[in-house]
C-alpha cells in the first residue's frame, strides 16, 4: 500500500492569523462567492452518514437540533466511525480550495452530522458572527436526504447574490464564505427531519480539528476490546435538554428512535431496575438489555441502548440487502423470537413511561415515517443485520488501525486510498 501524504502539511506549517480584508476578498472572489454542486455525494453514501447520525446522535446546539460530532463518536467508543468521513472531508476541502483559489491553505475547523427537527430555524447570519467563531473561512453544507420528500420547510436562503436559494436533494453540496458577503438563514422546519454533514474550514492552524481529534483518538491495539459503543450522559440524549437534570417530560433520543421504528427494550430479571427509582432506570440503560417488536422479545443481547440503536438503524439501512424473509428462512429463526411474558410486557410499560414520557413530541420532532408503520419486521433479516453490523464494525476498525500511524505521522487525517 502506497501512503499519501496530505497536502496541506506540505505547505501550512506555520499559524496564519491573519484575514484578509473584505476589499481584498472581493477582488479575488467576488461580491458573494458560493457555489452549489449537484449530486456531490452517493444516495449509499447518503444513507450510511444518516446511520451514522440517526444511531448516534446527542441533543444538539440549538432548539430541535440534533447533532454527531467526530469527538462525539470518539467519546462513545464510536471511533471507527469517522472512517466514511475521512475521504469526504478530504474532497470538499479540496473543492473549497480550488473554488476560491486559496490551494493548501486550509485546515477543517469543524465536522458534523446535523439534523434540524420540527420548530428549528435561524435568522439571518453570517458563520463568522460571533468573536469565537471567527477564525471560520468556508463552510460547506452537504445534504443527506431530499426537501419535498424527507423534510418540508428548512430551505437555506442568502440575503444577496444569486442563487439566492435553492432545493436540495440528497447528495447536493453548498459551499460559501462564512463572512458578511454571504449572510443566510435557514426557514423553520415544519415537518421532517432535515439531515445534513456540515463543515467549516478555516486558515488558522490553532483550530485545526484533525490535530484535536489525533490527540482523543485511543490506540486500536491496546484499548479497542470490543465493538460495543459506549453512552455520554444521559443528560446528553435528553430532549428537550432543560428537561436533562430532572427527566419529568420528554423522551430519551436513542429510546425514542427505536420508538418510532417499532422497537422497545426490556431487561432479564436479573438486571431489572427498581421501578421505584427513575435514576436507576435511566442508568440501566448503560447495562445489558433485549429488544422487542410488536409482542416478541428478539433473542440477542445487547450491551447498552446505543448497541442496540445502531443494530436497528444498520437493520433499517440494510434490510433490502439482507435477503430472504422468514417465510423462505431456514427453520431455526422462529427461535430467534420468543413471545413476550406478562412480567416482560409489564417492564416494556413501565419503560415507556420512563424513557418515552411525551411520545407525541417524539413523533412530531423525529417524524413518523409512514415506510415505518408499515414496515414488516423479519427475524431473519435482523439477525443477518447483527452479523453484517459486526463485520462492517470490525472492518472499520482494521482501517482506522492502519490509517492511524499515518495520521499521528503526519499530524493530518486523510485518506490512505
Amino acid at each position: 500500500m502506497e501512503f499519501r501524504k496530505n497536502p496541506k502539511n506540505a505547505t501550512s506549517g506555520s499559524k496564519v492569523n491573519r484575514k484578509p480584508s473584505v476589499n481584498e476578498r472581493k477582488s479575488t472572489m467576488g461580491d458573494h462567492p458560493r457555489r452549489i454542486t449537484r449530486n456531490f455525494l452517493s444516495p449509499e453514501t447518503c444513507k450510511e452518514l444518516e446511520f451514522i447520525h440517526k444511531s448516534c446522535s446527542a441533543v444538539g446546539y440549538r432548539r430541535n437540533v440534533f447533532s454527531t460530532t467526530l469527538h462525539h463518536l470518539i467519546a462513545t467508543n464510536c471511533a471507527h466511525l469517522i472512517m466514511p468521513l475521512v475521504a469526504i472531508r478530504e474532497r470538499l476541502k479540496e473543492i473549497v480550495e480550488e473554488h476560491f483559489g486559496v490551494e493548501y491553505e486550509l485546515f477543517v475547523e469543524f465536522t458534523g452530522l446535523i439534523s434540524w427537527c420540527k420548530g428549528s430555524s435561524i435568522g439571518w447570519h453570517s458563520d463568522d458572527n460571533r468573536e469565537y467563531l471567527r477564525q471560520r473561512d468556508f463552510a460547506a453544507v452537504c445534504y443527506l436526504n431530499t426537501h419535498g420528500v424527507d423534510f418540508n420547510g428548512g430551505l437555506f436562503h442568502f440575503r444577496d447574490g444569486e442563487p439566492s436559494s435553492f432545493s436540495p436533494i440528497a447528495g447536493d453540496v453548498l459551499i460559501y464564505t462564512a463572512d458578511e458577503r454571504n449572510v443566510h438563514r435557514v426557514d423553520e422546519i415544519v415537518e421532517g427531519e432535515r439531515t445534513t454533514l456540515t463543515l467549516w474550514f478555516t486558515r488558522d492552524s490553532a483550530f485545526d480539528e484533525d490535530a484535536n481529534l489525533l490527540k482523543s483518538l485511543p490506540d486500536p491495539l491496546m484499548e479497542w476490546s470490543s465493538y460495543s459503543p459506549v453512552l455520554a450522559s444521559n443528560s446528553m440524549y435528553w430532549f428537550p435538554p432543560e428537561e436533562a437534570s430532572r427527566f419529568e417530560s420528554g423522551f430519551h433520543v436513542c429510546y425514542a428512535r427505536l420508538h418510532l421504528l417499532g422497537f422497545h427494550v426490556c431487561f432479564s430479571s436479573a438486571t431489572d431496575p427498581d421501578p421505584a427509582s427513575s435514576d436507576n432506570t435511566l442508568l440501566s440503560m448503560n447495562g445489558p438489555l433485549y429488544m422487542v417488536h410488536g409482542s416478541e422479545v428478539l433473542q440477542w443481547e445487547f450491551m447498552n441502548i446505543l448497541h442496540s440503536l445502531q443494530v436497528v438503524q444498520f437493520y433499517i439501512w440494510k434490510e433490502a440487502d439482507l435477503g430472504m424473509d422468514d417465510r423462505q428462512g431456514p427453520p431455526w429463526i422462529s427461535k430467534t423470537m420468543m413471545e413476550a411474558s406478562e412480567s416482560q410486557l409489564e417492564m416494556i410499560k413501565r419503560l415507556k413511561n420512563v424513557f418515552l414520557k411525551d411520545a407525541q413530541m417524539a413523533e412530531e420532532l423525529l417524524g413518523m415515517r409512514p415506510e415505518n408503520l408499515h414496515r414488516k419486521f423479519s427475524g431473519f433479516r435482523f439477525s443477518a443485520a447483527v452479523s453484517e453490523w459486526e463485520a462492517y464494525t470490525s472492518n472499520l476498525q482494521r482501517q482506522m488501525a492502519i490509517s492511524l500511524p499515518q495520521w499521528r505521522n503526519y499530524k493530518s487525517i486523510f485518506s490512505l486510498a
